[in-house]
């Protein structure tokens, strides 16, 4: 995958992975258009970027349509299409406590978003021969996120379209990949790049957008900025309820030492 001349949107973009992600495409020739539900924040990316911003709500399928529209006209037919946008809240109390607002706002932002973008682009990628879809998820995708089954369910449902997209349309030319990082310093979980220095195994948005480029340019499915990941994810195919034991322990030597309160927000995954 080359990268010079490919029109990219980028979901989620005035922040985070999404801006550190389209500020390194940008760098390497591609246009670029960021989208984000925040309009004033979006344009203030894009200037900073020198890339097209706009505004847009991915729950809404009508908006998406818009979007691709919108960005096909001013920069071109869309290459390389990377659903970022994401939304963590963490539950109240027990695994079903969360209401269903949040729940459908989990499937909305996580699944139907990802749902709407293969609508809008593949039957012109299918029809051109080429195309690809970066889908940032989490490693709650591939494990699980403690304190948030909303978030967990909705990220499993994620890669699970990502893999319906590779299996279904990877011989007609198009390209998916699946993204799972696990601990990112992002303004969704109110963590700046300095707290990368002191905290272990939290990365930057930039050093996850870096993973990303290598791992589309080597045309990877499952993207693990966290390689570790990788392992844990074995552990619970080879011996899944060991691993859920083995969370259980997590959560309740968490439950221990910090309460109730603080163990949603340590063991966010992103």
């Amino acid at each position: 995958m080359e990268f010079t001349n490919k029109t990219v949107v980028i979901t989620g973009g005035a922040s985070g992975i999404g801006f550190a992600l389209a500020a390194l495409l940008s760098a390497k020739g591609a246009k670029v258009a960021i989208a984000d539900l925040d309009a004033e924040a979006v344009q203030t990316a894009a200037a900073h970027i020198g890339c097209l911003g706009m505004p847009c709500d991915v729950t809404d399928e009508s908006r998406v349509q818009r979007l691709v529209t919108s960005v096909s006209e001013k920069l071109g037919e869309i290459d390389i299409y990377v659903s970022n946008a994401g939304v963590f809240h963490g539950q109240p109390d027990h695994a079903a406590s969360a209401t269903d607002d949040v729940w459908m706002r989990n499937w909305s932002v996580h699944v139907m978003a990802h749902v709407y973008a293969a609508r809008a682009l593949l039957p012109q990628m299918l029809k051109r021969g080429s195309g690809y879809f970066i889908n940032v998820t989490s490693a709650a995708g591939l494990l699980n996120q403690i304190g948030d089954a909303a978030y967990s369910a909705t990220k499993q449902a994620a890669v699970s379209f990502a893999e319906s997209l590779a299996i279904t349309h990877g011989d007609a030319g198009i390209g998916v990949s699946v993204v799972c990082p696990q601990y990112v310093a992002t303004p969704l979980i109110g963590l700046q790049d300095a707290d990368a220095q002191t905290q272990p195994g939290l990365l930057t948005a930039e050093q996850v957008a870096q993973s990303i480029l290598k791992g589309v340019e080597a045309g990877q499915f499952r993207i693990l900025p966290h390689p570790e990941v990788a392992r844990f994810a074995e552990m619970r195919a080879q011996n899944h309820d060991g691993w859920v034991e083995g969370m259980q322990r997590l959560r309740a030597k968490s439950l221990a030492k910090l309460g109730a309160e603080r163990v949603a927000e340590l063991y966010r995954i992103l």
